[in-house]
């Protein structure tokens, strides 16, 4: 039989090899370094060379990165090593400058329309003065109609130009109430209390805007003082016209009687601004000095606690007197700030217009219920079909 021998290829002789040479082949460069080198000592040869080959090749990689980026800073050109700074400025986008001659009508009449409305804008910036501060005297207490009077004020006085500060003045204390309408009105306020208690009611008012004068004198507020009662009714124009005033100022109006079947006009007769006489019908009230409402004048705050300023020969405090009978509240305290109607001034010119009303609403013994709130429902009347 016949025996099939396979011839084994040069590559795989010397698998028998020693020391981690098996893989190796003999072929004649294996051959050359068996030649010159022994088995143990050739495979360790090799062993360093395979494993020292990466190092060849990051140093090849690094050297020719060296050279790329000599080449890369060398200039090759010629560069201007004169480097001004205007270079680098900006080009000039001015328009190109024209000789304008003055003897052009032209060019002089556009100039002195300019200078013509400088001129004015300054004459208008100049004549701007401050407004003067209104400081509005309410005295009040708790019944039916407070909250609505109150409100309605509110709501007038919230419609004037800043600066404006509304006193109002309660008796013994203040009441949660009332400062909470003061709150929601938005007008800045201060919630002043009489601390001297009083079962009348011409006493109880006297002594609350006295509480008010004092609090204006203490605290040396500069303004026009105006004693606005709640239950009057008062128009914008009123208040805009207070800031005309530099002393004393003094204007008509109108009322109904108490028994509210005629209505009267009280108040100055005026040639211009200055008074000359003065509307009253109430016989009763014909021995007062100045025939004038509560909330029919006005005047300023300095005279208060600056009794130097308007020459006033005596520095007592201003106050309302209720000691005399009733209807003369007025003029009493008129009496003590003015001289005589050559110190007044009639607002507005002529004193021909009629800018607030006192109409005598008397709620009675109608009071209001704790905190605006009813405890039980009101009855029904027309049920629901």
């Amino acid at each position: 039989m016949a025996s099939i021998r396979r011839t084994l290829s040069p590559a795989f002789h010397g698998r028998s090899t020693q020391n981690g040479a098996a893989g190796f082949s003999s072929s004649p460069s294996n051959k050359l370094l068996h030649k010159h080198f022994p088995s143990s000592a050739s495979s360790t040869l090799l062993n360093l060379v395979y494993r020292r080959g990466w190092r060849r090749s990051f140093f090849r990689c690094l050297f020719f990165f060296l050279i790329g980026l000599l080449f890369g800073i060398t200039p090759f050109g010629q560069m201007d090593a004169d480097i001004r700074p205007k270079d680098f400025a900006s080009p000039d986008l001015r328009p190109p400058h024209f000789h304008l001659q003055s003897d052009d009508p032209i060019v002089s009449y556009v100039a002195l329309g300019v200078n013509t409305q400088l001129e004015q804008h300054n004459e208008v910036t100049d004549s701007i003065e401050p407004l003067k501060q209104l400081i509005v005297v309410t005295p009040t207490y708790n019944r039916g109609f407070q909250v609505y009077f109150l409100n309605r004020l509110g709501q007038v006085l919230r419609l004037v130009k800043p600066p404006l500060v509304w006193i109002v003045v309660e008796e013994k204390t203040v009441s949660l109430e009332t400062a909470q309408i003061l709150r929601k009105t938005g007008v800045m306020y201060r919630h002043v209390v009489s601390t001297r208690n009083s079962s009348d009611v011409k006493d109880r008012g006297v002594h609350q805007r006295n509480a008010a004068l004092e609090h204006i004198e203490r605290h040396k507020l500069d303004g026009i003082v105006f004693f606005a009662d709640d239950d009057n009714v008062y128009t914008l124009e009123l208040f805009e016209s207070l800031r005309t005033i530099s002393r004393f100022g003094t204007w008509p109006v109108a009322m109904l009687e108490q028994n509210k079947n005629k209505a009267i006009v009280e108040g100055p007769v005026c040639n211009a601004s200055q008074v000359i006489g003065w509307h009253t019908n109430e016989k009763s009230k014909r021995l007062r000095r100045f025939h004038v409402d509560m909330s029919g004048f006005a005047f300023s705050s300095t005279i208060l606690w600056d009794p130097k300023r308007w020459g006033r020969p005596f520095s007592n405090p201003i106050r309302q007197l209720d000691t005399v009978k009733e209807g003369f509240q007025e003029t009493t305290f008129i009496e003590q700030v003015v001289e005589d109607e050559s110190q007044m001034e009639g607002i507005p010119p002529g004193c021909s217009k009629v800018m607030n009303w006192h109409l005598h609403l008397d709620t009675g013994n109608v009071v209001y219920p704790k905190g605006w709130l009813l405890e039980k429902n009101l009855e029904v009347t027309l049920p629901i079909r």
